[in-house]
């Protein structure tokens, strides 16, 4: 027994020494560039470094070089996962826990929400957003140009055809405001355009580069030199997912290559994760369809038929609370300074704010108190999460929580459910063992209640009442230029007028 103290002791001595020597490291070096690749919708199975047929060499280089957050979460969709990462915040703090952002509706992320990008401004970075924000399209004042980003390139809705831009009659796609309809894949455009910045920019400025990629969610299309790549895979959807995460996988290609090329690699922290798992379900995979006249397929699927996407062993998929839905492909690279190898501490979307703010020497708001934590210690020298328990997601109907190897979900729509799973003996999530574990549960659904009496209303829950059929039309700011280049000649009418 004392001899096991003292071991723990010396334990707890060199992980202090670690984090010391972590933090003066830290204060030692130039703030580094940061570069933040988000994933839409890419099933944790999906990649070539857990085994898939599909290629992404350039993914598997960083990851295998870098260190790999095996338990890494996500939220179940795309909004509330972005609003995390924005904020260093759940997304119930400020009413965003519930499904996404539709065209119909004219919320978005709250003004008074101190954003990554607006924090790393102050800190002296030059902020550069390059694809989908998903995080309020309806105001000028939701856009990231307006959220802390001195450059962004892309689309402000969802899902948008990956030929066209289009979106319920509306060319979603603009550069700093102004809309475009130009050709191109939505893929290799962006690409394009990221490294056409990094290739500008001023190397004794530190920069955050945010490489929002549409890619792999539906609907599935890709060019057909892509879909070519799998001549063996014969289901069509599943084809041209796999050619558009090789899409992706160029595209990640290119940006490491921009960097060498303009000799910043050895000073930019690159992250790379999806916002939630690959969509298992044809619900979350039926994607929108194409007003474009030329030969290419639309790339939904019928809500019943089976996605193209696997998390292959965890249960569930997008939009679910199992781990298939918010355990999410992740990790973190930095040559010199993170060492290769796998972190399986609990860790959270949350945390990438605290932990690139300490990084670059920037501030969260005092007001808006982050819910993540600095878990830098983790990356560099294996210590233990940060995070007391992790908040996966609450709603008012639905909510899971999980603290060390414990999870907890709980459904309140009638009849209602409470599951505890031991996630280090059944990470797939096949037996609920809350009857066996009685304290264990009862501990776990009291921090989820407690979280969930400090929520804030879902403003998807408020606004979509207001609207017949699932997402409705799209919604503009009031005052664009309807002329300006790709937007629709009439504006769309609000349903029952």
């Amino acid at each position: 027994m004392i001899e096991g103290l003292r071991t723990m002791h010396r334990l707890g001595r060199l992980f202090l020494v670690a984090m010391m020597a972590s933090v003066a490291a830290r204060a030692a070096d130039p703030k580094p560039n940061i570069v933040f690749i988000m994933a839409d919708d890419l099933g944790s199975a999906d990649v070539g470094y857990r085994g898939s047929d599909i290629k992404t060499p350039n993914i598997d280089k960083l990851a295998e070089a870098g260190v790999r957050l095996d338990d890494f979460y996500g939220e179940p969709v795309c909004t509330p996962s972005r609003a995390a990462l924005m904020t260093g915040r759940y997304p119930m703090r400020y009413g965003l826990q519930t499904l996404v952002i539709f065209p119909s509706h004219t919320y978005g992320l709250p003004t008074d929400e101190r954003t990554l990008p607006q924090a790393l401004k102050q800190a002296g970075y030059t902020t550069l957003m390059f694809g989908k924000w998903h995080l309020g399209h309806a105001d000028r004042k939701y856009w990231p140009q307006n959220r802390g980003f001195d450059y962004f390139y892309g689309n402000v809705m969802g899902e948008v055809d990956y030929f066209t831009r289009d979106r319920g009659g509306v060319i979603d796609w603009q550069r700093n405001g102004t809309f475009l309809k130009e050709p191109g894949y939505y893929m290799t455009l962006i690409g394009d355009d990221a490294v056409r910045l990094i290739d500008r920019q001023d190397s004794k400025k530190p920069f955050f580069l945010y490489f929002a990629s549409l890619a792999p969610h539906a609907p599935y299309q890709a060019p057909q030199s892509y879909k070519d790549r799998y001549p063996a895979i014969t289901d069509k959807n599943r084809q041209a997912y796999a050619g558009m995460i090789s899409a992706l996988d160029d595209q990640v290609g290119r940006i490491v290559r921009a960097l060498e090329n303009k000799h910043l690699r050895d000073n930019t922290l690159i992250l790379f994760a999806s916002d939630n798992g690959g969509a298992t379900s044809g619900l979350f995979a039926q994607g929108a369809k194409s007003n474009d006249e030329r030969e290419h397929e639309e790339g939904g699927i019928d809500q019943g038929a089976k996605s193209p996407a696997s998390n292959a062993p965890l249960r569930g998929g997008k939009g679910s609370l199992y781990e298939g839905g918010v355990r999410v492909l992740a990790f973190a690279n930095w040559p010199g300074h993170l060492k290769p190898g796998t972190v399986t501490a609990p860790l959270h979307m949350v945390d990438i704010m605290p932990t690139v703010l300490a990084l670059a020497g920037g501030t969260g708001s005092a007001d808006h108190p982050m819910d993540g934590r600095d878990i830098w210690p983790v990356l560099t020298a294996g210590a233990p999460s940060p995070n007391e328990d992790i908040l996966i997601n609450v709603e008012a109907f639905r909510g899971a929580v999980r603290k060390g190897d414990w999870k907890l979900l709980k459904v309140a729509l009638l009849p209602g459910k409470t599951e505890l799973f031991d996630l280090a003996a059944d990470p797939g999530e096949t037996t609920n063992v809350a009857a066996q574990h009685p304290e264990i549960a009862a501990d776990l659904e009291a921090r989820l209640l407690a979280y969930a009496k400090q929520q804030k209303p879902s403003e998807w829950i408020k606004a979509q009442p207001a609207f017949v059929g699932s997402q409705g039309h799209t919604v503009f700011d009031p005052d664009f230029d309807i002329d300006d280049g790709g937007l629709p000649h009439e504006k769309p009418a609000p349903i029952g007028r």
